[in-house]
């Protein structure tokens, strides 16, 4: 359970490369406290470099070492552990500073909870929460202060739900997972028929969410329950701020979506994606796995083959953007045009 994070322990370049490889140039017995951007970074802290334009700034910073792309050299002598991903590295030597602690078992007395739900014993649970009848919460689990666990909500082992998150009724949370603040989980989709007068009659939403393991969703962001099958997030998505995923969408595993994307309903996106913030993705379609989407992208159809896909319009002084739009507005009786210049000199 995340509660805050604290770690006072340090460690030598030898141990932290014993743990996740590298090769380590200088000197092994340099110990490193803690973690740090490379301009704030102090004597004892360790930053990293993937890009060559922040080279010049690497090198003059405080950090007692440095992690480092293979293809990137410093002319200082600071210590340097040379990796195909710093990024990735990075993060790991992040995490080994800033352990999670876990949060002791707890239930208070200003929470309500239902006599036919299941509490196991290891679990915190903070006050103003409430929780429905027939729900099941599993070890470890941590629900921080206002949230609501709806009738029959599962939650798995070692998840952290914090505070005035909403878990509407039948939907399931996996295990190791982590549910933000002003999350909404299983709201009614959007479902609505037209009548003769025009006017909306709602379509009952009957089914639920379902939260694979290891999920992480950002805060104020929606998962809409499905319309008749499940809504599905699958194990390792990592969603971000704001997002609202339409009801009957089914999210592949470790597939990452930044802030403020929008999915409409019944879209399917596969494994192992990564959506740019701001991306809008019309109802329906299905997006492959490994594929890369641009940010603030409209997707109007499927995508099916792995690649990176972008349809953003770049930004440029008023005047000219008008222009430009213009010319696109009219792309299609230019080539109209164009095609009959082509019979007329005889090219087609």
């Amino acid at each position: 359970m995340i509660v805050g994070r604290t770690n006072q322990k340090s460690y030598t370049l030898s141990e932290i490369t014993e743990l996740y490889g590298g090769d380590l140039v200088g000197d092994s017995k340099t110990r490193i406290c803690g973690v740090a951007s490379i301009k704030s970074a102090k004597a004892g802290d360790i930053v990293f470099l993937a890009d060559r334009r922040w080279r010049f700034d690497v090198e003059l910073t405080k950090a007692s070492a440095v992690i480092l792309d293979k293809n990137i050299s410093l002319p200082n002598e600071t210590p340097v552990i040379l990796t195909s991903d710093p990024y990735l590295y990075f993060a790991k030597v992040s995490t080994l500073f800033n352990l999670p602690q876990q949060t002791q078992p707890n239930v208070s007395d200003k929470a309500f909870i239902s006599s036919s739900a299941k509490i196991a014993s290891t679990v915190s649970i903070g006050p103003g929460v409430v929780i429905g009848a027939r729900a099941i919460i599993e070890d470890y689990v941590s629900v921080q202060a206002g949230s609501y666990i709806g009738i029959g909500v599962k939650v798995g082992n070692s998840t952290t739900i914090f505070p005035n998150a909403t878990i509407y009724d039948g939907c399931v949370i996996g295990k190791n997972s982590v549910i933000h603040s002003g999350v909404v989980i299983g709201a009614d989709g959007f479902g609505f028929a037209r009548d003769s007068e025009k006017k909306w009659v709602k379509i009952p939403q009957i089914g639920v969410v379902v939260i694979g393991d290891n999920c992480e969703i950002g805060a104020n962001s929606t998962i809409d329950r499905g319309a008749l099958d499940d809504t599905v997030i699958e194990s390792g998505v990592k969603l971000d701020n704001q997002i609202q995923v339409g009801h009957n969408c089914r999210i592949g595993e470790n597939t990452a979506i930044a802030g403020r994307v929008a999915v409409a309903g019944s879209v399917v996106i596969g494994s192992r994606c990564q959506i740019g913030g701001g991306t809008l993705i019309s109802g329906h379609l299905e997006i492959g796995d490994d594929i890369v989407v641009s940010g603030g992208t409209f997707v109007a159809k499927s995508l099916k083959n792995p690649g990176r896909y972008t349809g953003v319009f770049p930004t440029d002084d008023h005047v000219h953007w008008k222009k430009n739009a213009s010319v696109i507005r009219h792309l299609r009786k230019m080539m109209d045009k164009i095609k009959v210049l082509e019979k007329k000199i005889g090219l087609s």
